[in-house]
């Protein structure tokens, strides 16, 4: 399996984009020294891209397959991609407080520690659905982990579009978000353009 190594606060430096999107809460004290090279337009699409893959967790090739299965969708391709992603299990996971960053999320739902709809699921990219009820297995509750994460990402804020209790470690899926409920800073319609060349 093919795996990112690249230090998450250089990654974000040269993307310039905040690491606080990552559940990342340390900051560069380094500053990218850009050139003073204007960028070109495919220059800034491929930087959105790589933006949306990298917040995501996502690589090349399932990043096109969901652009494929955006297009296919009824609706603007953009934000039909954003909604696409935002519904993975890691990404839900991380969203409801059960975890501390994306890649964390991906690790607790590879462990087989995420049941959805009382079933064990272990596949990060599972599309979650409206109504799904997201939980910590039951002898999973108890771990040093969990109490760590509830302390950590005590008091952030779960989307509107999730219910989540972080006593119990469950969750349900209340609807479907929208594009203005997704608060990633990636310009999707660029992603769009450089696709659709």
């Amino acid at each position: 399996m093919a795996v990112d190594r690249t230090p998450v606060l250089k990654r974000c430096r040269s993307l310039d984009m905040d690491p606080i999107y990552l559940g990342v809460s340390k900051k560069s004290n380094r500053k990218l020294v850009r050139s003073s090279r204007k960028v070109s337009e495919y220059g800034l699409q491929l930087r959105e891209k790589q933006k949306a893959k990298f917040i995501y967790g996502v690589l090349e090739k399932p990043f096109r397959n969901y652009y494929a299965k955006a297009e296919r969708m009824k609706g603007l391709t953009g934000p039909n991609l954003m909604v696409l992603l935002e519904t993975r299990l890691d990404n839900i996971v991380f969203r409801m407080g059960f975890a501390r960053t994306r890649k964390e999320a991906r690790q607790i739902v590879g462990h087989k520690h995420i049941l959805v709809n009382g079933k064990c699921v272990s596949i990060p990219s599972y599309r979650v659905s409206v109504g799904d009820v997201i939980e910590v297995k039951e002898n999973k509750k108890t771990m040093q982990r969990y109490k760590d994460i509830a302390e950590a990402t005590d008091g952030i804020l779960v989307p509107a579009w999730l219910d989540a209790d972080l006593e119990t470690y469950k969750g349900t899926v209340k609807e479907l978000p929208t594009r203005d409920m997704i608060d990633v800073p990636v310009n999707e319609t660029l992603i769009v353009e450089l696709y659709s060349k």
